[in-house]
């Protein structure tokens, strides 16, 4: 009997053993930490053209505002040189006009310069390239001057070298010309001797004096005599603006940075 109950002993002694080892929890391999996340590559560097414009490229590039100031410079324009002409002989009189940001619009060298400004090289380079476009409603006043018997100059800082060049921009676009004075090379960029040779008949304009009865431009310096010094002459020196001088808008550049 002795030897029976040590047997029972030792038996269930192993079926408890047993079921102790069966509710122990598996044994695991702790899971290795998540790999870090690779930072954020850096944006890539955008080229000058790609960047933001700024407000007075936008301006020019994207408002209404600008395209209604272009078109009611030039109907203004267009009722005057109508009422003047009504009273004088065809090819006695004319109009004259600046080249670029007034008839002919550079926006794209502008955009494509932004970041890095203006260069003669650069310029040059896009003057070759005879990209420039109308502005609105400089074809149409253009025509009406020629179609009422009006002479009709182009009077450009453009220089003499680039004058062919801006000429054929004029022809690709059927804007009319009579004559057109770009600045000789290395000339002072005083545009006021040009403008007495249309009036004393000493240019393709006209080969008798011609009464300017308009002048269009987005300068100060593209009128007559003047300069920035005007503003400090209050409302009355502006008078001739509205009558016989027309400005369309140009916030892009002009002699007021300096």
């Amino acid at each position: 009997m002795a030897a029976q109950r040590w047997l029972l002993v030792v038996f269930l002694g192993f079926v408890l053993s047993a079921c102790h080892a069966e509710r122990q929890p598996p044994v695991t391999t702790p899971a290795p930490p998540p790999a870090a996340s690779p930072a954020p590559a850096a944006p890539a560097a955008q080229p000058a053209s790609a960047a933001t414009p700024p407000n007075d490229i936008k301006w020019v590039q994207r408002s209404a505002e600008y395209y209604a100031a272009a078109l009611q410079t030039y109907r203004d324009a267009t009722v005057r040189v109508e009422q003047q002409a009504a009273t004088r002989k065809a090819g006695t009189w004319a109009a004259i006009l600046d080249a670029d940001e007034t008839v002919i619009s550079n926006l794209q060298y502008q955009i494509e310069r932004i970041g890095q400004g203006y260069s003669a090289e650069s310029w040059a380079a896009w003057v070759h390239r005879k990209a420039a476009t109308p502005l609105p409603g400089a074809a149409a006043f253009l025509a009406r001057v020629r179609q009422l018997g009006g002479r009709i100059a182009i009077v450009t800082n453009r220089l003499e070298s680039e004058c062919e060049d801006t000429r054929a921009v004029f022809r690709t676009h059927q804007l009319p010309f009579d004559a057109m004075l770009c600045r000789p090379d290395k000339a002072p960029s005083d545009k006021n001797p040009r403008f007495e040779s249309v009036v004393m008949g000493k240019t393709p304009a006209g080969q008798a004096p011609l009464d300017v009865v308009a002048f269009v431009g987005d300068n100060i310096l593209d009128f007559p005599g003047l300069t920035q010094a005007i503003r400090q002459g209050g409302d009355a020196a502006f008078f001739d603006f509205g009558v016989r001088f027309f400005l369309v808008p140009n916030p892009m550049y002009g002699s007021w940075e300096r």
